[in-house]
């Protein structure tokens, strides 16, 4: 998948809230942008793969222990403010697609932690 496309289907996915969003969604969505980090040799974008890789065991841990909103919140926090920082320096084509995934992230990251 295209950068640009899957940058539009996350964001699309996200318009509905974090709560709307299917679970098994999220983890193949979190996966996709996980494996495009890592395959990219920049070291901005595989910090950001490592907290997708924190976000996916936070989300997966459902079956044992049950969702942390909080610690979801902070890592969706955490991604906003990593993809605002990427979004700076972006091509003009991907920039404000990167500036609407920070803010959906930001936003859904403090919605988690105000209501744990």
């Amino acid at each position: 998948m295209a950068l640009t496309d899957l940058l539009n289907t996350t964001t699309q996915s996200l318009s509905n809230g974090i709560t709307g969003l299917p679970l098994s969604t999220a983890m193949d969505t979190t996966e996709t942008w996980q494996q495009h980090f890592l395959q990219s040799g920049d070291p901005t974008l595989q910090n950001i793969a490592r907290e997708i890789g924190n976000l996916q065991s936070l989300l997966s841990s459902e079956k044992t222990a049950g969702l942390d909103g909080a610690a979801i919140g902070r890592s969706l926090s955490m991604l906003g403010s990593q993809t605002a920082e990427v979004a700076r320096t972006a091509s003009a084509e991907i920039r404000s697609g990167l500036t609407a995934l920070s803010d959906q992230l930001l936003k859904a990251g403090g919605q988690l932690e105000d209501q744990s």
